[in-house]
């Protein structure tokens, strides 16, 4: 007699967006990315409120001259421009705050390396995130998945 077991919970699965058109995302919680309009450098962050209300604070910050976000000091110190929330924000993954956020928000950072605007001190050497996006750059990607 052999008996297995196998779970649902694969990484691949984990790391699929679920992407969604609709603007009721904004209302939902996990990571998201800024992208620049001016260089297309991404700021990717985690929030465990609305995604709406985290890309105001972003705006507020930039509109006054603020450098508590690094998304509005990275727009000041460079002299670009803001967009709208519909033109530079995606919902990269949608998930509750907890490790599983963290993770994820680690992930998408270390996946950004080349091209973000996160703090630096954030991206850590990763062995397993490494193997993920060298054996598939794209995954995880928040265009690359569809609802």
């Amino acid at each position: 007699m052999k008996i297995t077991f196998s779970t649902n919970n694969t990484t691949g699965k984990l790391l699929a967006t679920g992407h969604h058109r609709t603007k009721c995302k904004y209302n939902k919680c996990g990571i998201c990315q800024l992208t620049c309009p001016t260089c297309n450098k991404k700021y990717i962050g985690q929030t465990g409120r609305a995604f709406r209300i985290r890309f105001h604070e972003h705006f507020r910050d930039f509109k006054q001259g603020n450098r508590k976000s690094s998304f509005a000091q990275h727009l000041l110190e460079n002299g670009h421009s803001i967009g709208t929330m519909e033109d530079i924000t995606e919902t990269v993954q949608i998930t509750n705050k907890g490790q599983m956020m963290d993770t994820l928000e680690r992930f998408y950072i270390f996946r950004e390396t080349n091209n973000q605007i996160n703090d630096r001190m954030t991206v850590k050497s990763n062995l397993i995130f490494d193997t993920i996006v060298r054996n598939d750059p794209s995954r995880g990607l928040p265009n690359t998945y569809s609802a």
